[in-house]
């Protein structure tokens, strides 16, 4: 069956510079899924898997014991996830759709043999992975250094995308005073930040709460790396 939204983020993926025939399996063996805004797709210690990112937004997270969580990644068509976990086994971390979402599962068992025998597939394994680090370290970077525009932003995605449950709306439920508390700044300024965002058509704010109403264009306020 042709799926040319499948096809597309194959060849936009890493795993277009895998040989032709082991491509080939990959593609005949896997299964479209697709999750609605707010589902959890893998949690963390859950048994490896990996799957190519088809439509949508997801970001992978961290949790902290107290439940507060951050987002150390965002995916979007064309990036494969779970690659890390196929070879380090079960992460501490877990994988959200920001909005409707859909992925490609890739055989691991398929992936991990070729890997092993095939050092073509092993380096373009290590380079992916070595794509993803800096990517990591850029976004670590923008949480950290970004403008005040940027970490309100980040910030944003990150409480509503905590508290979103699945088909439900991205609401971040906080005062403009506590988002300028986390964010590393003052009132006023968030305030402007949010303005612009809303004058943008990006969200939509309350007394106590913001609304988002394009979760790809907020991320891409965040500052945060192209293309991941």
């Amino acid at each position: 069956m042709v799926d040319r939204d499948v096809d597309d983020a194959l060849a936009r993926s890493f795993l277009a510079e895998l040989p032709a025939e082991l491509a080939g399996r990959l593609r005949s063996e896997g299964e479209r899924a697709d999750y609605p805004a707010g589902t959890t797709v893998y949690r963390a210690g859950d048994d490896p898997q990996a799957a190519l990112v088809v439509r949508g937004l997801m970001r992978v997270y961290l949790s902290s014991p107290g439940g507060r969580q951050v987002t150390v990644r965002y995916a979007r068509p064309g990036d494969v996830l779970g690659i890390a976990v196929l070879v380090g086994g079960p992460a501490s971390t877990g994988v959200q759709a920001v909005e409707p979402s859909s992925v490609f599962r890739i055989s691991a068992r398929t992936l991990i043999a070729a890997a092993r025998s095939d050092s073509r597939v092993s380096w373009a394994i290590a380079e992916e992975l070595n794509r993803r680090l800096f990517e990591v370290l850029e976004q670590t970077a923008v949480n950290a250094f970004g403008s005040v525009r940027q970490r309100v932003a980040g910030h944003l995605l990150d409480l509503a995308s905590d508290r979103q449950r699945p088909g439900g709306r991205l609401v971040a439920r906080v005062s403009q005073q506590e988002l300028a508390d986390a964010a590393g700044s003052v009132r006023e300024v968030v305030a402007r930040a949010l303005r612009d965002l809303r004058v943008a058509g990006i969200v939509t704010t309350a007394v106590d709460s913001v609304v988002i109403l394009d979760p790809a264009r907020l991320y891409a306020e965040s500052g945060g790396p192209a293309g991941l």
